[in-house]
């Protein structure tokens, strides 16, 4: 039989002092303050920082082609070349810590604060069409002025309901192969956004609204017949909008004849002919950067929505296609975070929010190509516009919130 004897416990060793906790020093509490920096805007998947590089790059890209384009203008409006950069420089600083915060944030925020968030862009948009404080820009009454302050409603509606048909699709996950359940509430209050929208004469925002909602509904996983009346309807009743103006029938009956009168020159295809005369110009290295001719008042909406124009003019062909390639890297890294999730709130928000930008982008593009008539739809991240920039970048925050917890989709496997 044995017997176990009890270990003697093992006592720290003391000099006698009695136990105080020690100070702690200054650049021990200085040291914490950098982790929890560091933790704040820490990342777990390589798709985050493929997103959040290719974004700023674009951003400073914008900046400074925004700077070449607006010198002109801005001289002749505030005697100073750099009203136009500064300005745009100001959003960009606001733009882009409001994307890193949203980069944050969980998938219950923004849940949270869907219906609140597209209650707001109709109200606003709303303001712009039923009151005296909206504002007319080039036959588009889009705009609210707040006092000195101006902003862009439709760009908020973009935003919201991106986070809401997602939060809607994903609640009716189980429903959407009834049409009652895609049909409400989805079509009264999308229907409603773009209404107020056409209402105010911007056809091509509405564009964009059209298809963000398509976009949220297939990547949602609705029917595709379901897809088909809408598309139908709008099939139907879009010539009817786009030729109830009279500047935009001639716009578009003058893109169908593709600018070949010469009568036309001096009017509706001066600003698309004198764009293709700077992307000619440009040839394959461009003339160089700040060195555009069109932008010294040749080219309306330099620093806008034509500025892929002095994009290809001062950097030529080889520029144009970088900015290409950058929008490219951006689709692809929104299909790689869709991929490696399995939220379908999450892959529906990514969804939307990818064809919002990237759809844009190549609406522009095409647009100073001479592919589509003039609808006044700026480049994401480039051309200049507070409300455009600060929205675009607060989307782009809301898919790195996904970015950083994406969880693997089955059969698939995430990035760590």
């Amino acid at each position: 039989m044995t017997t176990s004897i009890p270990r003697r416990p093992r006592q720290r060793r003391n000099s006698g002092a009695p136990a105080t906790p020690l100070p702690t020093p200054t650049g021990v509490s200085g040291a914490v303050a950098i982790v929890a920096v560091k933790k704040l805007f820490a990342a777990e998947t390589g798709n985050f920082f493929l997103l959040l590089g290719t974004t700023l790059f674009l951003v400073v890209f914008g900046l400074v082609m925004v700077l070449s384009s607006s010198a002109v203008t801005s001289f002749t409006e505030s005697n100073d070349f750099f009203t136009g950069f500064l300005r745009q420089g100001m959003f960009a600083a606001v733009g882009v810590p409001i994307m890193l915060v949203a980069s944050r944030m969980p998938a219950s925020f923004w849940k949270k604060w869907a219906a609140v968030a597209v209650a707001i862009g109709l109200i606003l948009q709303l303001l712009v069409v039923a009151t005296p404080l909206g504002v007319s820009i080039g036959g588009n009454t889009n705009w609210l002025r707040l006092g000195t302050f101006t902003l862009q409603p439709s760009e908020i509606t973009k935003v919201a309901l991106a986070i809401w048909l997602a939060y809607v699709l994903s609640t009716k996950a189980d429903r959407l192969h009834r049409m009652r359940e895609v049909a409400i509430p989805i079509a009264p209050v999308a229907g409603a956004a773009i209404g107020l929208v056409l209402f105010g004469g911007d056809l091509g925002t509405a564009m964009i609204l059209v298809s963000i909602v398509l976009g949220s509904l297939f990547f949602g996983g609705v029917r595709l017949r379901f897809l088909a009346i809408p598309i139908v309807l709008m099939a139907t009743i879009g010539p009817l909008v786009a030729f109830s103006s009279n500047s935009r029938s001639d716009r578009i009956a003058v893109w169908l004849d593709g600018c070949a009168s010469t009568s036309d020159y001096a009017t509706f295809c001066w600003q698309t002919v004198h764009g293709w005369w700077a992307l000619a110009a440009g040839g394959f290295f461009g003339v160089g950067l700040g060195n555009s001719k069109a932008k010294w008042s040749w080219l309306p909406e330099a620093d806008n929505d034509f500025i892929f124009a002095i994009i290809g003019e001062e950097l030529g062909l080889l520029g144009a296609c970088t900015v290409l390639a950058l929008f490219i890297v951006m689709g692809v890294t929104f299909v790689r975070i869709i991929r490696a999730s399995n939220d379908p709130f999450a892959r529906i928000v990514v969804s939307a929010v990818m064809v919002w930008i990237i759809g844009q982008a190549f609406v522009n593009i095409a647009v100073v190509l001479g592919v589509l008539p003039v609808l006044g739809v700026p480049l994401p991240l480039f051309s200049s516009g507070g409300s455009a920039l600060v929205t675009t970048l607060f989307g782009i925050g809301i898919v790195l919130s996904f970015a950083r917890t994406t969880t693997p989709a089955p059969g698939q496997m995430a990035e760590r």
